[in-house]
Parts: structure tokens; sequence; C-alpha cells
């Protein structure tokens, strides 16, 4: 089946907590929504600050529709006519689209938006404002919270994004992104560490773990106050340092709540915010889909030995379409 080369433009933030990613994700995708993009934002964290960070109220962060609390929804109208797989009730977190199933798309109208998003503006430009939803006192005890986080991988498993689309997810803490295979559905990682030996080893376990796949991944050191600081991260992350961030008086500004127009951050900022929209551009039409594809199923078999049949009481691995390749054919023949 032939290959469609779409651009895939989906950005990954991580960092141990507290490094400043949920805060530089944010600020990346204003930057990107006051270029005209279209831009998916997903609040990934099971601790939820996108939206604060977005500048909505805490009200209005509080009503956002969790995905977690839609899977139902999610994983029926993904499934569409796929024949390989019997109900959505046998649909796992990592089940791959295959011949039938339906596709999102980031500038669509859908079931899964309408359910699961919500438009956020920003200073004129809107972004869709997707959230994983938090880990409640109902779920203590009997639930492990990357189940939350599996209507996320879900959808992103499931999404196709065109040149000049954005998909900004902001990731878990720390590691925990390789509890599953979501760490691999990103075109690139940034990676936010502060200049303390506790900063940059969440860079080192990351690393280690995405060393064989294939992932693009880029450090975002943050807090830095000086020569000092930049000299530790680039003696530790080396040619992966792209870019270092320091003091924002926009950022306190709007960490009490009061930001100002977008317009008035400050020119270092506004710059490392391009250079990080550079280094995203570079990654057009880089993706292997081959290889995308065989990720997919290698984490979806995995988990289905691991737990998944169990769970389901089927055989999952029966879920994978051999001759599949998320490519033009499937994504211009996808049910709509």
């Amino acid at each position: 089946m032939p290959t469609l080369r779409l651009v895939n433009m989906k950005i990954a933030f991580v960092g141990k907590g507290g490094s400043g990613k949920t805060t530089l994700s944010s600020l990346f995708i204003r930057h990107l929504a006051a270029t005209g993009a279209p831009v998916v934002a997903i609040d990934a964290d099971i601790n939820q600050h996108l939206g604060a960070a977005l500048g909505l109220d805490e009200a209005e962060a509080a009503k956002l529709p969790a995905m977690g609390d839609h899977l139902p929804l999610i994983k029926d109208y993904l499934r569409g006519d796929n024949p390989r797989i019997a109900s959505a009730e046998t649909m796992i977190k990592t089940t791959p689209p295959g011949e039938g199933s339906r596709l999102l798309r980031v500038r669509e109208d859908n079931p899964v938006y309408d359910a699961c998003a919500r438009p956020v503006e920003l200073d004129g430009d809107t972004v869709r404002l997707m959230v994983t939803g938090p880990f409640t006192d109902a779920d203590l005890g009997v639930a492990c919270y990357h189940s939350k986080t599996g209507a996320v991988e879900l959808c992103l498993n499931h999404l196709v994004d065109g040149r000049d689309e954005y998909v900004v997810v902001d990731m878990t803490a720390g590691s925990d992104s390789f509890a599953s295979g979501m760490f691999t559905r990103f075109d690139i990682t940034f990676l936010v560490a502060e200049p303390t030996r506790k900063g940059v080893s969440v860079y080192r376990q990351y690393k280690e773990y995405a060393r064989d796949y294939g992932v693009t991944l880029q450090v975002i050191g943050n807090k830095v106050q000086g020569p000092d600081d930049v000299d530790f991260l680039r003696a530790e992350v080396g040619e992966d340092l792209l870019v270092t961030v320091g003091h924002s008086d926009w950022v306190r500004s709007m960490e009490k709540g009061r930001p100002p127009r977008f317009a008035l951050l400050e020119d270092a900022n506004r710059r490392a915010l391009r250079l990080l929209q550079t280094a995203v551009d570079v990654t057009y039409g880089q993706r292997d889909w081959v290889r995308y594809t065989e990720q997919m199923v290698h984490f979806h078999l995995k988990n289905a030995r691991s737990w998944g049949d169990e769970r389901t009481g089927v055989d999952l691995a029966a879920q994978v379409d051999p001759g599949f390749v998320l490519g033009e054919q499937v994504a211009t023949a996808a049910p709509a």
C-alpha cells in the first residue's frame, strides 16, 4: 500500500516536575497560534496545568472535559468499520489503526473534538485544547494513572496532520512517558532541563530509553541565570542543547493571572520560540511511516501480552492489520 508523505508536526514537552515544561509548552502554543497556524494542544500530564498556563481561570480549567471520561466514545469513533476490531470494548490504548479505521485530522470537526476539545482564545487567535483529566479520589486504589493517558495515546495513533499544522503535548513528568509507546508518537521532543544535576538526570534517562526508537530529542535549558549555567548544560547534554531561557517578567505576570498581550513577550524569549519552531519545521518530510506503524504494532503486541489479552478476553494481536501502513490511501479513504 503506498504511503502518504504527510507532515506530522507532533511536538512533546517533557521534563522533571517543576522544570517549567508546562510554561514553555504554553508559550510555544501561543507563539504558533500567533503565526496563524492550526494548533491542537493536549495536556497529557495528570497534574493539569496547561489550561491555566494558557490563560484559563481555575473555574474554566476545572470545566474542561476529560478525555479519559470519553474513552468509550473515542474508541467507538476511531474503530470505524475496521473488521479486525469486534467492539470498542476490545480496544486498548495501543490499538493501531487498520483498514476501515477512522483517522483524526487537526482542522476537521468530529465527535471526538466535540466531546473532548474546547477552543481557547489567545489574543485573538484560537487553539483547540484537550486534557487527559486529573487523577481523582475515585481512582485511588482501583486505577493506574496511565489508563488516563491512554485516550491521548489512542488519538495520537490515529492522528494525521499536515504542513503548518501542529499538535503540542504537555507530557507526564519525568520518564513516565516510557510506560507506554507514546514517546514514539512525536516528530520532536523538547526536554526542559534546569541547570542542576537533578535537572539533567531526566535527560539522561530519556536519552537512554529513546536511543533505539529514533526519537529526535532537543534540550531547552530553563531558569538559566548566566554563562556558568549555559556551560554546565552544554557539558552535560552536548549538542542536544538547542536554546536556553532565563527569567521572564511576562511569565511572572502570567503566573499571577495578569498576562500582558503576547506581543509584549521579551525579545530574547520570542527568538527562543522561533528557534523551537525552526527545529520543528526541519522535521518536515522526515518521518518514516513504515517504522512509525511498526512501532505502534510493537507496543500494541507488548501490551497485549503483558495485560491486554487477559483484560479484554480476546487475542489482541488479531487487531493488527499486517498490510496497513498509515498512508495516502487510508488517509483519503478512511470513513468519515
